[in-house]
């Protein structure tokens, strides 16, 4: 059991003065405290948060972990592999499940083969149960053969989407403890879920295979910065508006790296989808997360059972605000305030997306813009021709066009479908229009054209889709159209009134392209704008407008009525979003949900020697239940001699596989053709194909070539061969291998296959300047010895050529930071530092890495 040194009184002041998120923090590490994963000094750390933030480490160990297809199948397929090794050692294989709970997403699979085909979605997705019938035959078993497994088959929604939607849970309840939900994922939309009071983030393949497998996240215990929301949001904007001003003020405040919580009474009027919009946006301005903690709203989002119980157990342990409660204010390591009633909404245009004009002085704006000299926001009308009025025939009616008459209004929803706000508040604008009395003029070229069926399926939910028909607005299809230029022609009355008249006539549209005379040749001025201001040009008939002082028309008894008198509250929208729209996504994914996997019952995959997806890796064939010692190093070659910043890309490419390339050579001796080889992501399953991969950059700079290629030099032999190939004959011929390298080796994103691969290659140390920290923590989890150079010495200074043979004096005894002699073929000697940072590192690698230690705890 945990047991602190401080006090009750004094542990319970340093949790008050705790920023929410890092009290999340603070209850894993409590809970999951063993001593060896998470120590009593970590938990003394965090709860020492304000004088230990941005210096200490601390473990986190989440609730649960995310995977999508192309990073989940490396790791199940090792974890099937340790199976079937803990089954030759008389182990049973039925023990060896993730230790964290593990949902995997099937959605990587989808590729776009027909378009503009009847029914495109179902011959796209049975095409995809073709080309991955391997993979989801795999996925299946998985589902019924590992306990704390739980695999969402294809074609049900986006990993971000069944997270949001389906797996959040807010307090999780497990074996008569609850505690609260947190993951980590292999998705960069993960962070959406902390808009939930849900602390997660997104990691790499190898991070998430050591969570699947019992091991914490590392993080340096982060600043947090409180985002302060004041004020109230003004009634004219929307959702999108509200998260891209917050998203602006974030990106200029120099957040890089830190965690963000937004506190203060103006976070209670954003909804739930509001605030998982701007957490998604953590990548636009660098932070970790973005957290909400729980509030009402939050509840009133999360359609599950037992309520009662999520809200007082998150009150008890001080994760629940009242953001009006400005007691309950923890202490930040900085605090930015943003004043919602300064984020006003916007129109941009007349001709470049970047020229923004508030709305509140669209008018004045449009009519300096007919002033103005021809060029980006001037179209040079004489004074005396800016009250032109050309009358026309349109039906039977007799209308009239002027300078800023809106000839096009067009509901685009491609840009707004990640959240549905700003589309129902259109249509409830549309919905009190209609009831007022309000319509659009019959000669406006309207169109909805939604971006994608779910969209019509929630407008069709929540009732507003009849009162966009009524004023026009139809459904036209699913596809780009007013954008790109595709619309249906004015009515020619429209377009010789504007050519006689030499009128700026104006389109408006919420798409994301409106360049001069792209819309229509005849239309010159053209704004973007969301949708419900869409609906208010079209039906104010013009832009020269002030929505303030002038009403939108009059009802048929002649009262006027004023954009303020339809414009839906927030609340209204809100209420809409939670009870109609968002019930009715949770109903029909719930339903999806309910497909059965076919799998087999058997506790030992069943690998098929054929197949080019699936292949048992040999992590565990010369697995032992005795633990050896780590052995010296004798007369160990270098595979490759490499300078500053090389990448996880160069060494574990991920993108399509060349043609001349050695994976491609054994893709071809199983008789597949360049047309099936997919890519290196989609044949992460199979370690023939990955060790291949392995250091096949084309841009890899191998010092032993002199040319870049994934190429290097068999010394023994002085031959210039694939990197695959040499490994091979070096294994062959039972010599060690080691890499040299420069600065910062393993720099750019996290790729499990960038330690994988050079393991199987036979490479059992890199002695390198510098590394990535990261990448580093996987070259250990794989059982290779991360060496540096002493500080000022490297592989130059040395007047190492590369070509010698090295032997490395590695202690039984080895410990974090001790050094270590190297040995040369050619008399020289010099040390390196073993640079390992705690007991757990040294213990994963003298098992081999994080894989061979969890199969021996599985033996009997």
């Amino acid at each position: 059991m945990f047991h602190c040194n401080l006090s009750f009184l004094s542990i319970r002041t340093c949790i008050d003065e705790l920023p929410l998120s890092i009290r999340v923090l603070l209850e894993a590490a409590i809970r999951k405290c063993d001593d060896f994963y998470v120590r009593k000094e970590d938990v003394e750390t965090i709860l020492d948060w304000r004088r230990q933030q941005g210096s200490a480490e601390v473990p986190f160990s989440p609730a649960r972990l995310l995977l999508q297809d192309f990073t989940g199948i490396p790791a199940m397929v090792d974890l099937a592999a340790m199976r079937d090794a803990v089954a030759r050692q008389g182990g049973d294989p039925s023990q060896v499940n993730p230790k964290c709970p593990t949902d995997l997403i099937v959605d990587h699979a989808l590729q776009i083969d027909f378009g503009k085909w009847p029914e495109i979605a179902l011959k796209n997705q049975e095409k995809e149960l073709i080309r991955n019938r391997e993979r989801l035959q795999f996925f299946k078993w998985c589902s019924q053969a590992f306990k704390n497994v739980n695999v969402v088959p294809p074609d049900i929604s986006a990993v971000h989407q069944v997270n949001l939607e389906y797996l959040c849970q807010a307090v999780q309840e497990h074996e008569d403890f609850v505690y609260p939900d947190s993951v980590v994922g292999t998705d960069s939309h993960t962070t959406m879920v902390n808009g939930l009071g849900i602390l997660g983030w997104g990691v790499g393949g190898i991070e998430s295979e050591a969570v699947m497998l019992g091991q914490p996240v590392t993080l340096t215990l982060p600043k947090v910065v409180g985002c302060k929301l004041l004020g109230s949001v003004n009634v004219l904007a929307t959702s999108i508006d509200i998260v891209l001003g917050i998203t602006k003020h974030l990106r200029q405040a120099g957040i890089s790296g830190k965690f963000v919580e937004f506190f203060g009474p103006g976070v209670s009027q954003l909804s739930a989808p509001d605030r998982t919009t701007i957490a998604n946006m953590c990548p636009e301005y660098n932070a970790t997360v973005s957290f909400f903690p729980v509030d009402d709203v939050t509840l009133k989002h999360f359609k599950q059972e037992k309520l009662e119980l999520v809200e007082a157990y998150l009150k008890a342990v001080k994760l629940f605000r009242s953001y009006q409660d400005l007691g309950e204010d923890p202490h930040y390591s900085e605090v930015i305030e943003i004043d919602l009633s300064s984020i006003v909404p916007h129109v941009s245009g007349p001709k470049r997306s970047q020229d923004r004009v508030e709305v509140s002085n669209m008018k004045k704006d449009f009519l300096n813009c007919l002033n103005e000299k021809v060029g980006f926001k001037g179209f040079h009308i004489p004074v005396e021709k800016q009250t032109t009025l050309m009358p026309f025939l349109h039906g039977s009616r007799e209308y009239q066009l002027t300078h800023g008459s809106v000839v096009l209004a067009a509901l685009i929803s491609c840009t707004n479908n990640c959240n549905p706000s700003v589309m129902l508040a259109a249509g409830l604008l549309a919905k009190k229009a209609v009831g007022a009395g309000l319509s659009v003029r019959p000669y406006i070229q309207t169109s909805l054209a939604p971006g994608s069926g779910m969209v019509t399926h929630y407008l069709s939910a929540s009732g507003v889709l009849p009162y966009f028909s009524q004023l026009g607005f139809e459904v036209v299809g699913y596809g780009c159209a007013t954008c790109v230029g595709n619309t249906s022609p004015l009515p020619e009355a429209v377009v010789n009134a504007i050519k006689q008249g030499d009128l700026v006539a104006c389109g408006v549209l919420s798409g994301s392209r409106h360049f001069e005379g792209r819309l229509c040749d005849c239309v010159r001025a053209n704004y973007l704008a969301s949708p419900p201001l869409v609906v208010a040009y079209a039906i104010a008939g013009t832009v020269s407008i002030d929505f303030e002082t002038e009403p939108l028309g009059l009802t048929p008894e002649g009262k006027e009525v004023y954009l303020r008198d339809v414009w839906p509250s927030r609340e209204e929208v809100q209420h809409t979003e939670e009870n109609m729209v968002i019930s009715s996504i949770f109903r029909e994914l719930r339903e999806k949900m309910k497909v059965n996997l076919e799998a087999s019952e058997a506790e030992l995959f069943p690998w098929d020697p054929k197949s080019t997806y699936i292949r048992c890796p040999p992590f565990f064939n010369k697995l032992t239940k005795e633990l050896c010692e780590p052995q010296p190093m004798e007369n160990a070659h270098a595979l490759l001699f490499l300078g500053d910043m090389v990448t996880t890309d160069h060494i574990s490419p991920a993108g399509s596989i060349a043609r001349v390339s050695a994976a491609a050579k054994y893709l071809q001796s199983k008789r597949l053709t360049p047309r099936e080889f997919n890519s290196y992501g989609a044949r992460r399953g199979n370690d023939a194909v990955m060790t291949r991969g392995t250091f096949a950059s084309i841009k890899l700079q191998n010092r032993f070539v002199g040319k870049a290629g994934p190429k290097t030099l068999h010394v023994p032999s002085g031959q210039i061969m694939d990197v695959f190939d040499a490994a091979e004959r070096y294994q062959r011929d039972g010599i060690p291998l080691i890499i040299l390298a420069g600065k910062k080796y393993g720099s750019g994103n996290s790729r499990d296959w960038a330690a994988k691969g050079p393991y199987l290659l036979g490479v059992r140390a890199v002695i390198a300047e510098s590394f990535e920290k990261l990448h580093k923590n996987h070259l250990v989890a794989m059982g290779i010895a991360p060496l540096q150079f002493l500080p000022g010495q490297s592989a130059d200074s040395l007047e190492l050529s590369g070509k010698e043979k090295f032997s490395l004096c590695i202690p039984k005894d080895l410990s974090p930071g001790q050094e270590i002699t190297v040995k040369t073929s050619t008399g020289k000697t010099f040390q390196v530092i073993a640079s390992f940072e705690n007991a757990v590192d040294m213990v994963f690698y003298k098992h081999g890495g994080i894989l061979k230690f969890v199969a021996r705890n599985a033996l009997p």
